[in-house]
């Protein structure tokens, strides 16, 4: 059974990369990682990048591979605009997965007005019930 970890988190500070995308929201809390991540991304026509480069589907796994050394523990963040097909950004994580990638993840951002540390600890942001 392929076990995938889907991990939300805020990076519009910690990440530039040059491919826009329209990420979507997410209360998740940030992850601060030390090691640097190599950042898949898919733009609002459905083309795959990984950093800058443009690279077809069927040259998304070698090329990964290549790049970490297929090493499966490399950390994988993935970026889809949020216009897109949500079947798109399973294809690419599915890819990934299977090609032996255990770490991977979905970067998202943080709703506007709610801080970093608001979405850490969303309890600590909910008004309390009255009794």
């Amino acid at each position: 059974m392929l076990v995938l970890l889907v991990v939300f988190m805020v990076a519009a500070p910690l990440l530039t990369v040059g491919v826009p995308v329209d990420l979507p929201q997410t209360q998740a809390p940030p992850i601060t990682d030390p090691k640097e991540p190599l950042v898949i991304s898919i733009n609002n026509e459905g083309h795959i990048f990984i950093q800058d480069a443009d690279v077809p589907t069927d040259a998304l796994v070698p090329r990964l591979q290549a790049i970490t050394g297929a090493n499966p523990d490399a950390l994988v963040y993935v970026r889809a605009d949020k216009s897109i097909d949500y079947g798109r950004v399973l294809e690419v994580m599915s890819l990934i997965s299977a090609a032996g990638f255990r770490k991977v993840s979905l970067i998202a951002q943080s709703p506007k007005g709610v801080s970093a540390k608001a979405a850490a600890n969303p309890a600590a942001a909910a008004p309390a019930a009255s009794r």
